[in-house]
């Protein structure tokens, strides 16, 4: 279902990602990772600490 805007309905009202840390910004989760669009990848499944 489409808005006024054009926009996919869906992903307005999507959650979004952990935020980063270092600048709060959105980051997609890959496989094991986090990654964030302005600083690379911030977790990985090794880092035990959070």
């Amino acid at each position: 279902m489409n808005d006024e805007s054009g926009r996919d309905a869906c992903t307005l009202d999507a959650p979004k990602g952990r935020p980063c840390p270092f600048c709060g910004s959105s980051m997609s989760h890959r496989h094991c990772k986090y990654v964030c669009p302005e600083h690379g990848v911030v977790y990985d499944c090794s880092d035990t600490f959070w």
